[in-house]
């Protein structure tokens, strides 16, 4: 009995990431709030009825793609910023942006569009991922001498500072997939360079 429900299970797995993957195909040419459940089933092969063993709606589809595309960067996120110095931390962060990209654009991509799109829980979702992010980043850059002094706020902001720079970043690497790899070094130059800006102002924060 086990083993048959263990087979279930996988195969709810199999169907339930065979809807993600249809739905974030699809949304590379429009936006979530125009996207139609029959759309993405018939992409799977699977009757209207089964999406709703898997969710709610589209919005609670767009909801777990953003879980997708953002939750896994937590991990990686935290060990970029827990790097010694401000640029050791800096060229990271531009490392991991630039080969998130090149990895998974689709769902960069899905995470740009719809971080200010039409449809609510996915942009609560995106804020709350973002804010995580801050959350994480001002953890770590209250650790240094630097921030001595400085008010949870002002960390806040400076780490907010920190991780719109790096979503800027995201969707200037998006533009340059298809051109010159001389193209991304100048992106991954500015980017570094505008983040050491936000560095050197926090050296010289007087609150």
């Amino acid at each position: 009995m086990s083993h048959t429900l263990g087979i279930r299970q996988a195969q709810k797995q199999k169907t339930r990431q065979a809807l993600l993957d249809a739905a974030l195909g699809l949304l590379e040419e429009q936006s979530l709030s125009s996207l139609g459940l029959r759309e993405v089933t018939r992409a799977v092969g699977v009757a209207p009825t089964a999406f709703y063993r898997h969710f709610r709606s589209t919005a609670d589809l767009g909801v777990a793609l953003v879980e997708e595309a953002l939750g896994s960067l937590h991990p990686m996120i935290e060990d970029t910023v827990a790097a010694a110095g401000d640029e050791e931390r800096i060229t990271r962060a531009v490392d991991l942006i630039r080969h998130h990209v090149q990895a998974h654009p689709a769902h960069v991509r899905f995470v740009a569009r719809e971080r200010h799109g039409g449809v609510q829980p996915v942009r609560e979702a995106i804020s709350e991922q973002l804010a995580r992010f801050a959350s994480e980043v001002k953890v770590a850059l209250a650790e240094g001498p630097e921030s001595r002094g400085w008010s949870d706020d002002d960390l806040m902001m400076l780490a907010s500072l920190y991780v719109d720079q790096m979503l800027a970043a995201a969707s200037a690497f998006l533009e340059t997939l298809d051109a010159p790899e001389e193209e991304r070094a100048r992106v991954a130059r500015v980017t570094s360079r505008q983040m050491r800006l936000i560095s050197i102002g926090r050296r010289n924060w007087m609150g």
